[in-house]
């Protein structure tokens, strides 16, 4: 996939699912802004990236107000003077029993897993639309079409995502700006190994294809939706879980 001459913003970038999309960025030959919370990881990441023949910025912050977003998407056109795409894959996962989900839980989860993208979509359409046109991609889950037991919150923002992405497309494909997603299933990132569960037998019983994706799978759909041979989708949310869910 060629990407050269684009700029993308990535949230969560440091880690995980939204680094993966940032090292396959440096190697399709898009810049990337590594928007996240962690300076230390964030560093590191944009180290990885440089390594790896690319461009980046830490871009340090929090998307979860407003104003937090706007600064953050500016100081990323600051850096590389327009942007083209963004991906929105900052996020929470929270676990707990569905009748002892507290306000706070509910709370710092809607602020990450759909305000902050929402801001951050907002801030990306503004910008881009002037600019003839550009890509979002909202990284959603399973999780919002197939609910487990002791993530509630976390589905119902997920399944939130979802809903947003289909408002966007239908609201700003008239921009060409084309707004889409992706729903993964279990991910092998360093957090879920180190967790265990995706070498459990009830969570392997789960994926058709026998094992988790890896990081660059999920980044490889990604960099399709952000890419220009992407020019038809709108408003959808590509499930890619390994037979986890088929809709």
């Amino acid at each position: 996939m060629d990407l050269t001459g684009k700029n993308v913003v990535v949230t969560g970038g440091a880690n995980g699912v939204g680094k993966a999309v940032c090292l396959s960025l440096a190697k399709a030959g898009a810049a990337c802004a590594v928007v996240d919370l962690n300076a230390e990881a964030s560093s590191i990441a944009v180290a990885d990236i440089e390594a790896a023949g690319g461009r980046a910025a830490a871009i340090i912050g929090d998307i979860t107000r407003k104003e937090g977003a706007d600064a953050l998407f500016d100081q990323a056109v600051a850096a590389f003077g327009h942007i083209d795409g963004l991906v929105n894959s900052a996020g929470i996962y929270p676990r707990s029993p569905l009748l002892e989900i507290s306000d706070e839980a509910w709370d710092s989860n809607f602020a990450v897993n759909l305000r902050g993208l929402y801001h951050m979509s907002v801030a990306a359409v503004l910008h881009m639309r002037g600019r003839g046109g550009g890509r979002i991609v909202n990284v959603s889950s399973v999780a919002g079409l197939k609910p487990h037991p002791g993530n509630a919150h976390y589905a119902c923002m997920k399944a939130g995502v979802i809903s947003l992405t289909k408002s966007f497309g239908l609201e700003f494909a008239k921009d060409k700006v084309l707004v889409n997603g992706i729903a993964p299933g279990w991910i092998a990132t360093d957090k879920a190994k180190e967790a265990g569960n995706i070498f459990q037998p009830w969570a392997l019983a789960e994926m058709p294809i026998g094992r988790a994706a890896e990081p660059a799978e999920i980044a490889d759909l990604i960099l399709f939706l952000l890419s220009d041979h992407n020019t038809y989708l709108v408003g959808e949310t590509v499930t890619i879980s390994g037979g986890t869910y088929i809709s």
